[in-house]
């Protein structure tokens, strides 16, 4: 529980932090994402250790993908916060979700990926207790 607990913290507080850099701003619900997204991300690592790294960043890249498409659909088309817009992109769908992101977010998993099996080889060894 800790585990998640700190991966759910380091997305909340990361994410916006990349957004604030990228873009200039950010939005609560994506300290919420964020921290759901890492938080999954973990558990992907944790029950799938011996798939390939890309294969784990597929999965994570997918995860992210779907969530962003629900929040997407809630807080941009239902709520009309409009928090992101992807319609200028290639092949986006509603202007929620769109491949240019979907590869980033791949991108992004591969480092969390590596991250999540340094700590679980260092927590094997007895060197670390938690995340």
């Amino acid at each position: 529980m800790k585990e998640r607990a700190a991966a759910f913290t380091v997305g909340a507080v990361g994410y916006p932090c990349i957004e604030i850099v990228a873009r200039g701003h950010s939005h609560w619900t994506m300290a919420l994402l964020g921290g759901v997204c890492v938080a999954a991300l973990l558990m992907i690592a944790q029950r799938l250790p011996h798939l390939p790294l890309a294969a784990q960043a597929a999965l994570g890249a997918a995860f992210i993908t779907a969530s962003e498409l629900a929040t997407g659909v809630v807080v941009n088309l239902l709520l009309g916060w409009a928090v992101w817009d992807y319609s200028r992109e290639f092949a986006n769908l509603w202007g929620q979700i769109c491949p240019l992101f979907s590869f980033f977010w791949f991108l992004l998993c591969l480092p969390m990926f590596g991250a999540f099996r340094f700590l679980a080889k260092r927590r094997a060894r007895g060197q670390t207790a938690a995340l």
